[in-house]
């Protein structure tokens, strides 16, 4: 009987395009990269220097559940230290990051999806709700992450985010 490991390996390697060359490994790039932290946090310090004080507080809230979330993230994989798949695209991920369990980027896709939903503003709301599960599987089909890291992303990712919107309000 195959494991649950191998299952996972064969269901990620199905959804897999990082290395064919075409239109889909750029766009899977793309949005594997969307993703970063680092975007997301250049992105709402912007906001909230350049916002008044209710986007600020706005930009304030998404960029501490940002934080807390990695925290998370990093503490399991920490803990749990499940290798990335073997692969070639994303070099900076494997040498920083070697652990893929759970996706960070699911994870904060997911969460920001929550907060705005919550949140608002409304117009973003159907934006996220499409680019979230798009960043997720492009996780999985660039070989940084398996099926169930990305799974586990977004149940951490709804979890922080609902955590934030009871928190917060």
């Amino acid at each position: 009987m195959e494991s649950l490991l191998e299952i996972d390996r064969r269901w990620s390697a199905k959804i897999s395009f990082a290395e064919r060359p075409a239109a889909m490994r750029s766009i899977g790039a793309l949005l594997a990269h969307s993703g970063d932290s680092w975007f997301w946090g250049a992105g709402l310090a912007a906001v909230w220097v350049i916002g008044d004080g209710p986007w600020k507080l706005w930009a304030s809230g998404l960029l501490i559940a940002i934080f807390v979330t990695a925290l998370i993230v990093i503490a399991l994989k920490f803990l749990i230290r499940r290798r990335r798949p073997e692969g070639t695209w994303g070099s900076f991920y494997r040498r920083t990051d070697p652990h893929s369990f759970p996706s960070g980027h699911a994870a904060r896709a997911v969460m920001l999806s929550v907060l705005v939903l919550g949140w608002g503003p409304l117009w973003l709301a159907p934006i996220l709700l499409i680019w979230a599960p798009l960043v997720t599987v492009s996780r999985v089909a660039m070989d940084l992450h398996y099926l169930s890291d990305a799974l586990a992303g977004v149940v951490l990712g709804i979890a922080v985010g609902i955590g934030a919107l009871l928190i917060a309000g």
